[in-house]
């Protein structure tokens, strides 16, 4: 029986990786493999990176972010640097899916490369065309990418996080 699946936590509220990651580990306790790839997050502390090194081989957490700064301080040359490791990243992501080395694939902030004209949707898409019917993969990102919607089989959109003395939070899942 086929498991192919693929979920996007897109919005503009807290909780998409969280989400993903929460997806992920539950696959990894059931003895399945996860790749997580992350794009232009921010540096994680030494710490961070020491956890997730104690839950490899299960996750395996990859970045070919370079820089330290965020990606709009950089100079035009810097940017240009970093689109080729972006690329390269999902140059990787593809290789991951086509020759099915995990069960899960999370690609973390992936949506938001579409927003700063570093990934096209037509990317994206044959990223979502080379899953196969024994994998998972999460996208997420502040960005919606709508055109991708009608080739996966979950939306969730997380646009806004409660605190404590403010509005409602807005949870739902498109379907």
């Amino acid at each position: 029986m086929s498991r192919r699946y693929i979920h996007i936590f897109c919005g503009t509220g807290e909780g998409k990786t969280s989400a993903a990651l929460g997806k992920g580990l539950r696959e990894a306790s059931e003895g399945k493999s996860v790749v997580l790839i992350q794009f232009l997050k921010e540096r994680q502390s030494g710490e961070s990176m020491d956890f997730f090194k104690r839950l490899e081989p299960e996750i395996k957490l990859f970045r070919f972010q370079k820089f330290p700064e965020n990606y709009e301080n950089l100079t035009e040359r810097e940017k240009e640097d970093e689109i080729q490791n972006i690329k390269n990243g999902l140059n990787f992501a593809k290789k991951v899916l086509v020759t099915e080395e995990c069960d899960v694939l999370i690609l973390d902030e992936i949506l938001g490369l579409t927003d700063k004209g570093i990934v096209r949707f037509e990317e994206l898409h044959s990223l979502i065309d080379a899953v196969g019917d024994d994998t998972e993969l999460y996208l997420t990102g502040t960005s919606r990418c709508e055109a991708l919607w009608p080739y996966v089989d979950e939306v969730t959109e997380l646009n806004t996080s409660y605190r404590a003395g403010s509005n409602i939070s807005i949870d739902k899942t498109i379907e």
